[in-house]
C-alpha cells in the first residue's frame, strides 16, 4: 500500500474515480482560542497492489501534541476492486468534518492507521493572529 495523497483541505469529493480537492492547508489562524473551523475535509488517495487483498481497516485520528483526541477517532473499511489487467489500483477516502473545535493554539496532527499499523501523520497548526 502506498499513500499518494493525504491532505487537509477546505473541501474534497470522490466523483467518478476522481479525487477533487479544494484549498489544501496546514494552518488555521484565529484571534482567540478556542477555535471553531466551520468545515474541512481530509482527503486520501491510496494505491494497493492486488496481492494486498480487497478489504482494509482504516482509522483516522485528530490529536494534539500529547496524543489527546480533538475529535473521536473515525474507523472504517476500504473495499478495493481490481481490474483483471491491473496489478494495482487506487481508491479514495474523504472524511468531512463539520465544526472542528480546537481548544488551544499549537501543533496538532491527523494520524492514519491501516490494518492496525501507523501509516502516516499529517501535521497542522493553530496559530494566533498577530
Amino acid at each position: 500500500m502506498h499513500i499518494e495523497i493525504f491532505s487537509l483541505c477546505d473541501a474534497a469529493t470522490d466523483e467518478g474515480g476522481k479525487l477533487n480537492l479544494l484549498g489544501a492547508f496546514d494552518t488555521i489562524v484565529a484571534s482567540k482560542a478556542p477555535v471553531t473551523h466551520p468545515h474541512c475535509a481530509v482527503a486520501l488517495r491510496f494505491r494497493f497492489n492486488s496481492i494486498e487483498g480487497n478489504e482494509h481497516k482504516v482509522s483516522v485520528r485528530f490529536v494534539d501534541v500529547d496524543g489527546g483526541h480533538v475529535i473521536p477517532t473515525v474507523n472504517g473499511v476500504i473495499k478495493v476492486k481490481y481490474a483483471k489487467e491491473h496489478r494495482s489500483t487506487s481508491t479514495h477516502l474523504v472524511l468531512n468534518v463539520q465544526g472542528l473545535k480546537i481548544k488551544n493554539f499549537g501543533e496538532y496532527s491527523i494520524d492514519l492507521m491501516v490494518n492496525g499499523k501507523s501509516k502516516a501523520s499529517l501535521p497542522f497548526f493553530v496559530r494566533q493572529q498577530k
